[in-house]
């Protein structure tokens, strides 16, 4: 039985993942990239042209989208309401990192869940000539928030996993590396992805006015321990996950997060400091769905980035 041939995906893209859209196309010969003229009225509100629009008729037409901050948010949802009503074959929009996700939770009467607000804009995007809109995101931070879409579009959920698994596989010791994770949520979130490697598990304690990090379950004495979380921002508790697996006898500790955030430049703190110490962190491996954080640790220690390119690949041809 012959395999079926792949089907031509026309790939908009956001400027801010100009980048990541090319590795992306380099990838398969059956993805062409498509542009936008990302332009502005002479008040600030976008002036938008998506270029080729008449050709992309009856086509497979993918955006890979990158909600760094709301000031470009509006314009690329415009342009993700707009792709569907072009008469094309199928739309997907592809958002590697969904930013509300750490706001899901109301604990008062008052709280705002941006996080399902988000969802239900998401939501919204009109249907194509070939049905519900595919929505692509990576390690999305709440596992219950995969309920928050609703029936209009059909939510595919990925992981950066398989490429820290494929990175540590290439490393020295790969033979002597256990997987910590910082709290509880990080081990539902991933255990059962990486259940062949030794594990411990951290948990954050209160001490009066602080939260401390301990050790919870598992020994790291002698090991290059990986501690594993779907994003960054601060990187505090990472840090203080650091210290606790040094005090217990770990040989070395390294990172990987989906998903880099690090606002206000927090991704300093990982970099050697100014009074010439080193950063305590062996490794620090991020993905590339966050592409202002990937140009500023661009060729920065610890840090290395595992592209996403070749998953979202696959993913638009799913």
């Amino acid at each position: 039985m012959e395999k079926a041939s792949k089907k031509l995906i026309n790939l908009f893209y956001c400027d801010e993942s100009e980048e990541l859209a090319r590795k992306i196309a380099e990838e398969s010969d059956a993805i062409r990239l498509q542009s936008i003229s990302w332009r502005s009225f002479a008040d600030g509100f976008p002036n938008l042209f998506i270029n080729n629009a008449h050709d992309i008729r009856g086509q497979h037409v993918a955006f890979l989208a990158s909600f760094s901050s709301p000031a470009v948010i509006f314009e690329q949802i415009s342009v993700i309401f707009a792709l569907p009503k072009l008469f094309i074959a199928s739309f997907t929009l592809v958002l590697p990192f969904f930013p509300t996700g750490s706001f899901e939770r109301m604990e008062e009467e008052g709280d705002v869940a941006t996080a399902f607000t988000m969802a239900r804009i998401l939501s919204m995007v009109p249907k194509s000539r070939g049905g519900p809109t595919s929505l692509v995101i990576y390690d999305i931070h709440a596992l219950q928030e995969r309920f928050y879409f609703g029936d209009d579009v059909l939510p595919c959920f990925e992981t950066g996993i398989p490429l820290l698994l494929q990175r540590l596989r290439q490393l020295p010791d790969a033979n002597n590396i256990t997987i910590a994770f910082p709290d509880d949520g990080a081990w539902k979130r991933f255990h059962k992805q990486l259940q062949h490697f030794p594990m411990v598990v951290c948990a954050k304690v209160r001490e009066g006015d602080k939260r401390i990090v301990r050790l919870k379950e598992g020994n790291p004495e002698g090991q290059h321990v990986v501690i594993v979380d779907d994003l960054v921002q601060s990187g505090g508790t990472l840090i203080e996950c650091q210290k606790v697996l040094a005090a217990h006898g770990a040989s070395k500790v390294s990172a990987y997060v989906t998903h880099g955030v690090f606002p206000k430049n927090s991704w300093e703190r990982f970099t050697n400091t100014n009074n010439g110490s080193e950063c305590p962190f062996a490794n620090f491996w991020i993905t590339d769905s966050c592409p202002l954080t990937v140009k500023a640790i661009a060729n920065k220690a610890p840090f290395e980035v595992l592209s996403l390119a070749g998953s979202i690949a696959d993913a638009l041809q799913i």
